[in-house]
C-alpha cells in the first residue's frame, strides 16, 4: 500500500514536470524586462513574434525596437539619470504595458509600467536605511458623492497617539487616485528620509481620492467639481482623519497641496478656506494656463486675492507654487506669480528641471514639506 502511494506521487510529479517542460518548450523562458545596467542604461524587451513594428515610449520619446529570431523585440535606452520612469510599448500601434514587469502606474486604470533607476548614493525618494513610518488604507463612505472611497494615510516613525500631530492633505493629479502619491510619488520614502535628517516636522500625510464620481460640469477641474471635492474633504475626509488619528484640528496645523489637477483643487479649496488651512501649495497646476481652453481671473474665483492681499498674507503662513522648467505651464505660472507679487501677495515660487512629471512633483513635495508647521 505504501509503495503504491509513492508510485502514485512519482507519476503525478512526472506528469506535472512533463506539462511544465511542454509549456517551456512552447513559450520559451520568461523574458526579463526591464533590465537596468550599471551605467544606468535600460534594456526593454517584449515578445511579439507576429508584430510588424514595436517601440517603447519613455520620457515622451519613442524608441524603435529590433526583433531577434525568437520574436523578441529589444532596445537599450540611456544612460539616464537616477529616477523612477514611466514607459509603455507600442505594438503595431497598440499601447501595451510591459507583461514582464509587475510595477505599474495604476491610478484610475493601469496606464504605464514603472522602472526605477537607483541612485548612488540613494535618491531622496528612494527607500533608505532609516526608521520607517506606516501606511494606512482607510475605507469610508462619501456622503457627498454617495460612493465608497479609500484614503491613504502616512504616519511618521514612532507615531504616538498620546501626542498631537499636524496634518498635511496631499492631492493627486488627473488620471490618478489615492494610490498615486504613495506608488509613483514615493511619499513615504521622502518623508522618512527627511525625518531621519531632522529636516521636517513629524506629520500625518493624508492622500485622498480627488476624482469626481458625480456628474458635474468640467468634472474634477470645473468649479462645480472642485466644490464637490471641498465638500467631501470637509464633510467626510477631515472628520475621518480627526477621529482615527491623533492630529491637531486647527488651521495652524493643517496644510493642503496637490499636483496638476490636485494643484488646482488645492489652490481653490485652500485659498477659499484660509480659516481652515495656514499652508497651501499648488504644483504644476493648469488653472493658470498652458492647456487648451483655460482662462484665469484670480480675483473672480478668489475675491480679494489681489485687492485685499494683506488679508491673505495675514491668514496664510505659506502660499507655495511650483512648476517644471520645461512644462508648457511654466510661463503662465510665472506671469501669475508676477501678478501676485505686484499686488503684494506673498508667494513662494520654485521651478525644477523637468516637464509635467513626477520628478518635478517629488522635488516640490520635498521642498514644500520642509517649510510646513515651523
Amino acid at each position: 500500500m505504501t509503495n503504491n502511494k509513492y508510485l502514485l506521487r512519482f507519476f503525478s510529479l512526472s506528469f506535472i514536470l512533463l506539462i511544465s517542460l511542454n509549456v517551456f518548450a512552447q513559450f520559451g523562458p520568461r523574458i526579463k524586462s526591464p533590465v537596468v545596467n550599471e551605467d544606468n542604461s535600460i534594456i526593454f524587451s517584449i515578445k511579439a513574434p507576429n508584430a510588424k513594428e514595436v517601440s517603447v515610449n519613455m520620457m515622451m520619446k519613442n524608441y524603435p525596437m529590433e526583433r531577434d529570431v525568437e520574436g523578441v523585440w529589444s532596445v537599450t535606452v540611456g544612460p539616464v539619470e537616477p529616477e523612477v520612469y514611466t514607459y509603455s510599448f507600442s505594438v503595431d500601434g497598440l499601447k501595451v504595458l510591459d507583461p514582464a514587469n509587475p510595477e505599474m502606474q495604476v491610478g484610475q486604470a493601469p496606464d504605464f509600467s514603472l522602472v526605477n533607476v537607483p541612485g548612488n548614493p540613494p535618491r531622496f525618494d528612494e527607500l533608505q536605511d532609516v526608521p520607517h513610518g506606516t501606511m494606512h488604507i482607510l475605507k469610508y463612505f462619501s456622503t457627498t458623492q454617495d460612493v465608497n472611497r479609500k484614503v491613504y494615510v502616512y504616519t511618521p516613525p514612532g507615531y504616538n497617539s498620546a501626542k498631537k500631530y499636524p496634518v498635511f492633505y496631499l492631492r493627486h493629479g488627473g488620471g490618478g487616485n489615492e494610490t498615486s502619491w504613495y506608488v509613483e510619488g514615493c511619499t513615504a520614502n521622502i518623508m522618512d528620509n527627511l525625518l531621519a535628517k531632522n529636516k521636517i516636522v513629524p506629520m500625518v500625510v493624508v492622500m485622498p481620492n480627488g476624482n469626481v464620481e458625480k456628474q458635474s460640469e468640467g468634472g474634477a477641474y470645473g468649479a462645480e467639481g472642485i466644490q464637490i471635492m471641498a465638500d467631501e474633504l470637509f464633510t467626510d475626509v477631515i472628520p475621518l482623519i480627526e477621529k482615527e488619528f491623533s492630529v491637531y484640528t486647527d488651521q495652524k496645523h493643517r496644510a493642503l497641496a496637490g499636483l496638476s489637477m490636485g494643484g488646482g483643487q488645492s489652490y481653490y479649496i485652500g485659498l477659499g478656506n484660509v480659516d481652515k488651512f495656514d499652508w497651501v501649495g499648488s504644483f504644476s497646476s493648469g488653472i493658470f494656463g498652458g492647456i487648451p481652453g483655460v482662462s484665469f481671473d484670480p480675483e473672480e474665483r478668489t475675491p480679494g486675492i489681489l485687492t485685499k492681499s494683506a488679508d491673505f498674507n495675514k491668514e496664510l503662513d505659506l502660499f507655495y507654487l511650483s512648476c517644471g522648467e520645461q512644462d508648457p505651464r511654466v510661463e503662465h505660472t510665472q506671469k501669475v506669480v508676477d501678478l501676485f507679487k505686484k499686488n503684494n501677495l506673498k508667494v513662494t515660487y520654485e521651478t525644477y528641471e523637468g516637464t509635467h512629471e513626477w520628478k518635478v512633483w517629488k522635488h516640490s513635495l520635498k521642498s514644500f514639506s520642509q517649510l510646513l508647521f515651523r
